[in-house]
């Protein structure tokens, strides 16, 4: 390991000294955060894939279902029917702080429903009053997969860069430290026995 380009002074040793101090303890928070992350991120994918899986079977029944009420209903009533909106929905969106990192916090509010479904009764066949209630019910738990999603990938990214910074205090600046701080004690203490040399030749002369 390359070791820094410094005077090997005992000032310079000291700064060193508590550069190592300072890198040794951010190398352990950044550690400790970086396995809570993982922890908190390995919860938050099993969430996802949960989210995901129900999202995933009820979307496919609730498609096969307005394929059935097409079948059984004229094309032009259908396109008019299911173009129609029945809710009316605004998202709220901030943001929540997870280990520092902030992900979106998305919530469905002010839903309203207008008077039963978006077409007369007598056009459209009840498959198709079944699978517009199963589509509206489906959103919320959309939107809150989208947002896992979201945050899946925030914390991924998060957990990368602090990875990176933990490898390059580990195996770059800790070790780079350390091989200074040994080489300045080692010229120093060559310096103290040089010193004492030079005194002990000068005392000899003397007598």
């Amino acid at each position: 390991m390359a070791r820094l380009n410094v005077n090997p002074t005992r000032m310079e040793l000291k700064k060193l000294k508590a550069r190592l101090a300072t890198a040794t303890r951010g190398h352990k928070l950044l550690k400790d955060k970086s396995d809570e992350m993982v922890r908190r991120f390995s919860l938050i994918i099993r969430e996802n894939k949960r989210l995901r899986d129900e999202v995933e079977k009820e979307l496919s029944e609730t498609l096969r279902q307005f394929s059935v009420a097409r079948s059984v209903t004229p094309a032009y009533r259908a396109e008019t029917a299911f173009v129609m909106p029945s809710v009316a929905v605004r998202a709220e969106c901030q943001t929540e702080s997870v280990m520092g990192v902030e992900v979106p916090d998305v919530k469905l509010v002010n839903e309203k429903r207008s008077d039963g479904l978006p077409y007369a009764f007598p056009e459209i066949t009840g498959e198709a009053d079944f699978s517009v209630a199963r589509a509206s019910a489906l959103l919320p738990k959309m939107v809150e997969l989208a947002k896992t999603e979201k945050t899946v990938r925030m914390l991924a990214a998060e957990i990368e860069r602090n990875k990176r910074r933990v490898n390059a205090l580990e195996y770059v600046m800790i070790p780079q430290l350390e091989e200074t701080i040994k080489y300045i004690k080692s010229k120093l203490d060559e310096n103290e026995r040089a010193a004492v040399i030079r005194l002990m030749k000068v005392k000899g002369k003397a007598q």
